[in-house]
């Protein structure tokens, strides 16, 4: 028996051992570029590298960390009049925070309505959840499925510093019931048109 488990043991060793010597070959695909981080490193590797201090300027970042946000604070801007979006909900898969092909041409239009019609304006991306699992987990996912909206429309070319998210998990659900009706209208993203504060 201990003969038997020692040897489980080595082999259990000497495969993360293979996997710490091999590594993940496939690497990063398709990420935003962050402002201030080269693409790659001098290597050629798939690890980002900051660039030169000098070439870049100090920014506040996003609430997530993630996205610098140069110097807007959209926290502050308030809901335009106009909303122009308020049609355009993208829906999620349950228990998913990946965009779906069926509702990337919705994405589109936004990009390219933000790009040519409301470039000194800011759109919030509302992140929303069925009522299915707890507060926390709900606000976690509401809150990557914002993200990856504001991935999508950065890629389309919409600027980072005028995107900002917020999640309210299944805490207002856009269709009252519980089936799977009214959860897969639950299950989306949002879009809030801002004004810049005078």
């Amino acid at each position: 028996m201990i003969m038997k488990l020692r040897n489980i043991l080595q082999l259990v060793a000497l495969t993360a051992v293979g996997f710490s010597i091999t590594g993940c070959h496939k690497g990063l695909q398709k990420t935003t570029p962050l402002p201030g981080w080269a693409q790659k490193a001098p290597d050629d590797s798939d690890r980002l590298k900051p660039m030169d201090p000098g070439l870049r300027t100090a920014a506040p970042v996003s609430p997530d960390g993630l996205i610098p946000m140069g110097d807007r604070n959209l926290h502050d801007w308030k809901p335009s009049a106009e909303q122009p979006f308020k049609t355009d909900t993208v829906y999620f898969e349950f228990d998913k925070a990946t965009i779906k092909s069926t509702e990337t041409q919705k994405l589109d239009s936004i990009a390219n309505r933000m790009k040519q019609n409301y470039r000194s304006k800011g759109l919030r991306i509302e992140g929303h959840c069925d009522e299915r699992g707890t507060e926390e987990y709900n606000r976690s996912l509401g809150e990557r499925r914002a993200g990856a909206i504001r991935e999508y429309l950065v890629r389309a070319g919409v600027d980072y510093s005028l995107i900002d998210t917020i999640s309210y998990g299944e805490d207002r659900p856009s269709v009252p019931g519980h089936n799977e009706a009214a959860w897969s209208k639950n299950r989306r993203g949002e879009f809030v048109l801002l004004d810049p504060p005078r």
